[in-house]
Order: structure tokens, then sequence, then C-alpha cells
């Protein structure tokens, strides 16, 4: 069978990602692979093509193709795929597996973004048992009219940002990205990304953007909710936090430089996973972006995906739209499952503020910053603490009898502070209790570094 030369060039034009596998040689490991695309929604592997997209054509044989139609009939459950050629290059086109899960020699792996990940049989059993052998993304939806309800501005902007150029028809390109159905129906990852209005089809994956008066919800100073395509409610959730919250202007010899309080790539990170990694299938929520004077809440709805463990967080990843994050993945959103959350830590830490605090059970994700403005009072209270330990070892040296009460008046805090600063100090190794806390002294050990 044939592929034509102009499909050949989109899926290489295309580049690797959630549905496309380039291999410059053919070995016997692209069984993975297959057995990925098969428990994911199908895709084509490229045989003759370099990571970069660069055509190394290959010798094709009869034998090949037989020996390539042999490895998915060897899978468990077998799998029948369609191997097609074109100017030298060969094309496995993978089906979606309709007997999930299928695994190669005993091993089970599942597409995450543009990889295949090997899970245990335990692990993806308990993916696929919980969170549906359909996901929500990848279903098809039967309301959703493609010449009407199409956003032609958000499909572009996907092309573009995703650097796919515009050689087949829409609808050509959509079912190269295998976001339409057999039926010919588009899949709710093209709806969240394309929609004119998500909230026509999806009143949950819309954004809610709050601003506070104070740290609690009793006093809302300003309300705003995103309903458009997922691209545009990102930015514009991000735009009302960076309108929010509070700009430092920095001039370095040069023109005037601003500087978000919080880092923008945290923020945008936090966005963004929330918005890949959510439970859509919770029709009662949607994602929710709060600002009180204190912190940052972003909070999707959904805790971890089935199968990953709050200690394996950052480390390794499950998503519950593989589909929807490998296209956002494309558009350069996002990059390798799970690092994300490593980004936000880094980003933070370099801005010199604590690493955000996450919040997870099982109805709930939230990822919490703290404000620059709690961070500074947290500093200042730190340095206060530093310099009342140097006052209190000033006075110990003199005498380590000395009482909490008698130290308090003598440097201005309360009995209560000194000791805690006695406490800090002691753990740290800097003074010693010698004898009974009646009748007993401090001794020094050794100075504040």
């Amino acid at each position: 069978m044939k592929i034509s030369k102009k499909e050949l060039q989109f899926i290489i034009n295309q580049g690797e990602g959630y549905n496309v596998e380039f291999k410059e040689n053919y070995s016997s490991g692209i069984t993975k692979e297959i057995c990925a695309m098969a428990n994911a929604t199908g895709g084509k592997i490229l045989i003759g093509v370099s990571d970069e997209g660069e055509t190394k054509p290959v010798k094709i044989t009869n034998k090949l193709k037989s020996e390539i139609q042999d490895l998915a009939r060897n899978l468990d459950p077998s799998l029948s795929i369609y191997v097609l050629e074109s100017e030298k290059i060969l094309a496995i086109d993978v089906p979606e597996g309709s007997a999930k899960p299928y695994s190669t020699g005993g091993k089970f792996y599942l597409r995450q973004g543009s990889n295949s990940q090997q899970l245990s049989r335990s692990e993806i059993r308990v993916f696929f048992q919980k969170e549906g052998l359909v996901l929500f993304d990848e279903k098809p939806n039967n309301k959703f009219d493609l010449s009407k309800d199409l956003s032609k501005e958000s499909f572009d902007n996907f092309l573009r940002l995703s650097g796919i150029k515009k050689i087949l028809p829409a609808k050509a390109i959509l079912e190269n990205l295998n976001l339409i159905s057999a039926r010919g129906e588009i899949k709710n990852a093209g709806v969240l990304l394309f929609s004119k209005n998500i909230g026509k089809f999806f009143l949950q994956a819309t954004i809610t953007c709050v601003l506070f008066q104070g740290k609690t919800k009793y006093k809302i100073l300003d309300r705003k909710e995103f309903e458009g395509d997922l691209f545009s409610n990102y930015e514009n959730a991000f735009n009302y936090l960076r309108a929010k919250l509070n700009t430092e202007f920095i001039i370095k010899g040069g023109p005037r430089e601003e500087k978000l309080e919080l880092p923008e790539e945290a923020l945008r990170e936090a966005i963004l996973n929330a918005i890949a990694h959510r439970d859509y299938f919770v029709t009662g929520a949607n994602i929710q972006v709060y600002i009180f004077s204190d912190r940052v809440e972003i909070t999707n709805p959904g805790g971890l995906a089935n199968g990953i463990t709050i200690k394996e967080l950052g480390k390794r990843s499950l998503s519950r739209n593989n589909l929807l994050f490998g296209l956002m993945q494309r558009m350069d959103l996002v990059e390798k499952i799970g690092s994300g959350i490593l980004r936000m830590k880094k980003a933070m830490k370099d801005y010199g503020l604590h690493r955000p605090n996450m919040e997870i059970d099982e109805n709930w994700f939230s990822i919490i910053f703290k404000r620059s403005t709690q961070n500074m009072r947290e500093k200042s209270s730190e340095k206060s603490s530093d310099k009342s330990s140097e006052k209190i070892l000033r006075l110990l040296r003199e005498d380590g009898t000395l009482s909490a009460s008698f130290i308090a008046k003598e440097i201005g805090i309360s009995p209560r502070a000194v000791e805690k600063n006695l406490a800090k100090l002691k753990n740290e190794g800097i003074i010693k209790r010698v004898g009974p806390n009646k009748g007993g002294h401090w001794e020094i050990i050794q100075d504040i570094k």
C-alpha cells in the first residue's frame, strides 16, 4: 500500500509527537512504540526519517514489511496494522486498539507526550480501570460541528505555534493529528483547542480568576471567567495574574525592566499544569486562579492520575489527558511530562523565594505561591531573629545563668521570643544546657557563623 507524497511530507513537517515517531533505521525495538500507540489513540511510525526530520531512504522489501506485521500480530492481544510506503520511506499506521491494554513480551507501554513509557502491569491496570479505557480528551464529540464551531483563528494559531505548514485541508490535518474519530467526529482534545466557545460544550473547561481582599474569600474585589479556546484561556488567566500582582521597575544602565513579584515562568507552568492534567470528567468545577494578599492559589479538579504517587511527583508522571498533552507539547507550551513541577521550583528558587506548596487529595490539586511581600516579611523576621540571637549570646558570654525574663528586658523582646531563640541556638549546636532548668546554666560551644 502507498501513502501520498503530500501526506508523507505533512507528517514529516509536523515532527515527532504523541502520535508520530521517527526511526532512521528499522529494528524490532519499534514494538514498544506500536504497543504504546495501540494503548493510546494510534499513530504513525516513519522508518527512514531521522529525529531531526531528515529523510534517510531505506531498502523496502516484502520480507521487511511482513516482519513488521508480525511484530504487531505478536502483541498480547494481537493487533492489525498497515504498512505503507512512499519515496523509500516506510509508514507504519497503528490504529487505536479496541482491546486495551496491549503488551509486548509481558511489558506494557503507554504513550506519554512524544515518548513511550513502560508501566508495570499493576500500574497500567489501575490507570485503565480507574481513568477509563477511553480518556476524556480522546472521546469523540458528536455535538461539535466542524463547519460552525471550529475557530479558524485558534486553528491557525495552533499550526503557527506547532510549526505545521497548511499543505493539507483542515480536516485532513486534524485526521493526521488523530483528532478525528473513525465516524468523522472531532475528539474532545480538538474541542478544547479549537472551539469558539468552550463553555458551550464544557462548562468545566473555563478558567475563573478572582482577586480577594486580604487572606480569606470573605470579600471579592474582582472576578473574571474565561471561556474561549484552551490557549486563549491560558493567556488570559496569565495576563490577569500579571495585571493584579505587584510589579517592580528595575533600571540597570538602560531601559527600565519590569519584574513581577512572582516569576512569570512559575505562574505559566502552574496554569498549564492545571489545564493539561485536570480531570475534565468532573463537571461541577473548573480551574480556579485565586489571588489573596499573601498568596496565589491555582487549583484544578482531580488529584493525581491513578498510577502515580505524591513521592513520584516531578520525577515521573501519568497524564489523564495524553492526547491533549501531546498537542500542547507540539505548541511548545509544555516540555516533558512531570518536568513542570521541577521548573516551577527552580524558578521560585532563582527568584530567591520559597518553593511552591502543593495540596493534593483525590478531588483537587492546588499549587500555592507565597507572594513576595509575605516572603519579605518572613525574611525580615529571620533577620530580626538573627540579631536577637547575637544579643542573647553576648549576654550569655557574660553570665550563662541569666533567666529568659531578664534577657527579654535587656534586649527588648518577649520572654517567649527569648525561649524560641535559645531553642534554635541549641538545635544548631551553638549553645548547650548544663544542669537542670533551675540551677543550671548555658554554655556557648561556638559562635554564629
